[in-house]
């Protein structure tokens, strides 16, 4: 019986980075029982107490904990979701992103935006910052607001509106383009505003804009959330299971955000593990906003995994097969490695 886990970086030197950490790391785990999760985490998580147990290796530590839940799962006969307490859901509703790289003329933006909301979504979610393109700070805040204007007019008042910033911006600047953005058309929340190594920077922020905040795809285990939660710094909380600490950690997070009031949508925009992992969590989770996906079409991960995903009428339905309910092709992926 084996499980499958995922780790989702942004560049190709993470990558190389994860893949040496994880072959390194491989010993602690070899010969020892995968029905001791909770034991394993630890074992795993506390072996980089010295040199920082944050970013990368906690990373390394989310991919094997959903390996092994994939792992419990199949050896029990059950979704992972029956092991962690049954589901309090039917389907999982999503939000997802339109294809910037369409946004090149104003018709290019309206036929995309239709598409989204005729597949039966209800919340999208766009970046309307150019990046790294430099000079005139002034025409991009205004082509930002003119862009979301746009798209508000496009889907109406029903469809949520999700701004993400990136966590990219200082305190001002995250400021005064929030506002800007409010008074261009409603925003239902304005994500990551500030770099995350400051949580006054982000308090900040939050005192001088009216949008819901939402925080969490960079935040790494329960004791990142935990002063978030406690300074009542975010509206939102979406950590993503392959960056903070695995299935185990994330329904963690998510119990205690149930005892702050606070809704958990989880960052889950990459791989079809990505996704499916916070999805199962999230089938037992009460204070479940929607979960992210990185288009509205997703037969893109068709290759490589066994059976398509089911995001019909902007919801994912999970099917009944033990552990995560998908298998990888491995050979797609031996062929389409990158090195």
């Amino acid at each position: 019986i084996t499980g499958w886990g995922e780790i989702t970086t942004t560049t190709k030197l993470a990558n190389r980075a994860l893949r040496a950490m994880l072959q390194q790391i491989s010993a602690i785990v070899i010969g020892e029982d995968p029905g001791n999760i909770e034991r394993l985490w630890h074992k795993l998580f506390r072996s980089f107490t010295y040199m920082g147990s944050r970013g990368a290796a906690v990373e390394c530590v989310s991919a094997i904990d959903i390996a092994l839940w994939d792992i419990r799962g199949k050896v029990l006969g059950q979704p992972i979701f029956e092991l962690l307490g049954g589901p309090v859901r039917d389907e999982i509703a999503l939000y997802t992103h339109p294809d910037q790289r369409k946004f090149t003329t104003r018709e290019g933006v309206i036929q995309e935006i239709r598409d989204i909301v005729a597949s039966g979504h209800t919340a999208l979610k766009f970046d309307p910052y150019p990046f790294q393109r430099g000079g005139d700070e002034q025409r991009d805040e205004r082509e930002a607001a003119e862009l979301t204007a746009l798209i508000r007019e496009t889907v109406g008042p029903d469809i949520e509106v999700l701004i993400d910033a990136h966590g990219r911006f200082d305190v001002p600047t995250a400021i005064r383009l929030c506002r800007s953005l409010e008074e261009a058309g409603q925003i239902d929340w304005f994500e990551e505003p500030v770099p995350p190594e400051s949580f006054n920077a982000l308090k900040q922020v939050r005192d001088k804009v009216s949008a819901a905040i939402s925080w969490g795809e960079r935040g790494h285990t329960k004791w990142d959330f935990a002063p978030i939660l406690e300074n009542k710094l975010a509206d939102y909380i979406m950590p993503d299971v392959t960056w903070t600490g695995g299935i185990t950690e994330l329904k963690k997070i998510s119990a205690m955000c149930e005892a702050y009031y606070i809704p958990v949508s989880p960052h889950d925009a990459a791989g079809p593990i990505n996704v499916v992992a916070g999805a199962q969590v999230m089938m037992t989770v009460p204070n479940f906003y929607k979960l992210e996906t990185s288009e509205w079409n997703l037969h893109k991960y068709d290759p490589m995994i066994d059976k398509p995903l089911d995001n019909s009428n902007g919801s994912l339905k999970l099917n009944k097969t033990p552990g995560l309910g998908i298998e990888m092709n491995r050979d797609y992926l031996e062929n389409n490695r990158v090195e």
